[in-house]
């Protein structure tokens, strides 16, 4: 899936290599508007010239350190029964720096892909969120995505307070999570914002880990040699690719002034506004070229440093170009094949405000596409776009189609080696003393997603080791739905219930907790626009696990299961106030689109009150079933089924549900088998 993540850069104070310097220096994400932890370790660090002391007051805590050989210095403050602040705090050696506007509260780690670093603007109600007035006892702090194949000490970053205008690009989930506590504890809440869309769980993994986790390790090994055996193969397609274009007469040949497509205003004619998705349509040419065009509007934050475009992969060889200027061209030399590419656009490219995006897209072999509508953080590029055809090339006999070289299995792209993103965008914050960590990732991980039971412990295990806490609290966010529902409770082809059920299975790790999402997604859009639920029921777990509150914070979790006379019963943990959840006529397909879209609803259990619940006999077929609830139980039955053996809830890629309990929050997707999948 193509993807458009924007980033800010922020101003970097950075923990130099130049130990020469007597220069005390401190890392991005101490600087002015921290959150720090209520906490009576809180460390501080640094960079100082070997040997130079180095003392750091905040108020009436003050600490002391020495640098050692290599100018890394280290130091804990004693903030257990510090008052909120604001505080300014000095760090003083042969020079002195002060740090305004510090506050003492609840710093939470916020990571994963896409859907963590969503931004809030786009979601539903973000743009009323974002208008609100600001909230100083809510900050973010956002790291910059990036990857290193070593551990780096260095980061750019700045804490932000949650105000119009920055608010725009805080994570929602981040915000609506920070917003409970916040209320709810009436303290100062800090987001670190350490998200990267689009990425596998193997990347956030440590080193460490990696060593001592088989199935990492063999997986690691495999991908850098695959890396470094791939420039042969590469250059051979290459070689053949060139000489296929030049007997078939398919080379490239601009057509016409780039400017006119990538700058001008857009003609009045000989453009086509069309959704994003294939191009494979009437009007449009099987091969040839064709440019794209759309108008982004650009928040000031980003406009006033610059940003990184990441793009997935087209079918063809793209051309970007931002504001007319071009900034990034695939040619066969350096075609990136499944993996993407990451270019940054400099501020000197930036406008706020309505700034254009035009990709030219040459496509000689197969049909050209661009299949994806991509985004950047928190937006997605759905919609319309405009679409104007350069020039057609004639179509491909078969023995053409036959003979074109095929580009080999492209390596693993760097950000998706084992413990790239780790070392980049974890390693350095592990200093920093925080309450614990949410999480939302999983989607790219459905390729190996029973692995995932394995790889998520993993890496909390790991986490926790580098932060020295092994009871650190880690909560995530289960799947929602997402693709097209089913006629029949067939397989998830897509394994999305497989994915969900490794989320599941990773709860027998010692202080963990998951957020259920299987009602929250859209069918047809992989970031689902409401976020405040997701952010809310992970606060839910903070607020009941950690801060004593009581609340419920899981909706009903299958307990157990008796069978008598063709009839299931099955009972559930957390069902105070079990209901049958009211269902509409319509569910949601896609809510990106001006017009959010929809689809009628089919009942698939049209004689019980519950949705989502399916039954299978010895021979193991499955058939949708009716149900009801029943004081803390839930009754199953099918005519289809007279003997059941099993019962599944839940259990497609887009099942249609409504079980709650009294707290309003859903049933989690469950099966009572251990089938092997067919």
């Amino acid at each position: 899936m193509k993807k458009f993540l924007f980033g800010a850069v922020f101003c970097l104070l950075s923990l130099s290599s130049d130990i020469a310097s007597a220069d005390v220096r401190l890392p991005g994400i101490i600087s002015d508007h921290m959150v720090l932890l209520k906490s009576e370790k809180v460390p501080i660090w640094g960079m100082a010239a070997p040997g130079e002391e180095v003392t750091v007051t905040l108020d009436k805590a003050t600490a002391k350190a020495t640098a050692g050989a290599d100018g890394k210095w280290k130091l804990a403050l004693n903030l257990k029964d510090f008052a909120q602040g604001p505080f300014t705090m000095t760090v003083q050696g042969k020079n002195t720096l002060t740090i305004s506007d510090v506050v003492v509260g609840e710093v939470w780690l916020a990571g994963g892909q896409s859907n963590m670093a969503f931004m809030l603007v786009y979601t539903v109600g973000g743009e009323d969120a974002v208008k609100a007035p600001t909230n100083p006892m809510i900050r973010q702090f956002y790291m910059r995505s990036g990857t290193s194949e070593t551990a780096v000490d260095e980061f750019a970053g700045a804490w932000r307070l949650a105000e119009p205008g920055y608010k725009n690009s805080f994570s929602a989930v981040g915000y609506y999570f920070a917003k409970v506590l916040n209320t709810e504890l009436n303290a100062p809440v800090g987001i670190i914002n350490s998200s990267y869309g689009g990425t596998r769980i193997e990347s956030w993994v440590s080193p460490e880990t990696i060593e001592k986790t088989p199935i990492l390790k063999t997986a690691n090994e495999a991908a850098l040699q695959y890396r470094k055996d791939y420039p042969a193969p590469f250059a051979a397609y290459k070689k053949d690719y060139a000489a296929w274009l030049k007997q078939t007469g398919r080379e490239d040949h601009p057509v016409g002034d780039v400017k006119t497509f990538a700058e001008d205003p857009l003609p009045a004619e000989g453009w086509t506004v069309v959704p994003i998705g294939t191009l494979v349509s009437p009007g449009f040419p099987i091969n040839g070229a064709v440019w794209l065009r759309k108008d982004i509007e650009v928040p000031p934050d980003i406009a006033k440093t610059g940003t990184t475009l990441t793009l997935g992969v087209f079918e063809g060889f793209p051309s970007i170009y931002w504001n007319g200027k071009l900034i990034k061209q695939t040619t066969i030399e350096n075609h990136p094949g499944t993996s993407g590419s990451v270019t940054t656009i400099p501020a000197d490219l930036m406008k706020e405000g309505k700034n254009t995006l035009a990709i030219r897209l040459f496509a000689p072999g197969k049909p050209l596409a661009f299949p994806s509508a991509g985004s950047y953080p928190g937006k997605g590029f759905t919609g319309d776009w405009a679409v104007h055809t350069e020039y057609t090339l004639p179509a491909l006999t078969s023995e053409q189609l036959t003979a074109m070289p095929k580009l080999p299995d492209p390596p693993v792209p760097v950000d998706g080696l084992s413990g790239n993103i780790y070392n980049s965008m974890i390693w350095p914050l592990t200093n920093y003393a925080i309450r614990g960590m949410v999480w939302y990732q999983g989607e790219s991980n459905a390729a190996n997603a029973y692995d995932y039971r394995v790889l998520l412990p993993a890496m909390i295990e790991g986490w926790r080791k580098q932060w020295g806490r092994g009871d650190l609290p880690f909560y995530f966010c289960q799947l929602p739905t997402y693709y097209a529902k089913t006629a029949l409770p067939v397989p998830d082809i897509y394994m999305w219930t497989t994915v969900r059920e490794s989320q599941s299975k990773s709860l027998r790790v010692p202080k963990t907790g998951m957020a259920v999402l299987i009602d929250l997604g859209e069918a047809e859009n992989l970031h689902p626009l409401d976020k405040r639920e997701a952010g809310e029921r992970l606060a839910a777990l903070a607020l009941a696990n950690d801060y004593g509150k009581k609340v419920e914070a899981s909706g009903p979790v299958y307990d157990s299961v008796k069978f008598e006379k063709g009839v299931a019963k099955v009972k559930f943990l957390h069902a105070e106030g079990l209901v049958a959840k009211p269902l509409g006529a319509t569910y949601v397909v896609n809510r990106m689109p001006k017009v959010p879209v929809t689809a009628p609803l089919v009942r698939n259990g049209p004689n019980g009150e519950l949705e989502g619940f399916a039954l299978c006999g010895e021979d193991k077929q499955w058939f949708w079933a009716d149900a009801k609830v029943q004081g803390d139980s839930v009754v199953v039955w099918s005519d289809k089924v007279p003997a059941p053996v099993a019962v599944r809830y839940a259990w497609s890629a887009n099942p249609t549900v409504n079980l709650y309990n009294g707290a309003g929050l859903p049933a989690a997707p469950f099966r009572t088998d251990d089938f092997p999948r067919p």
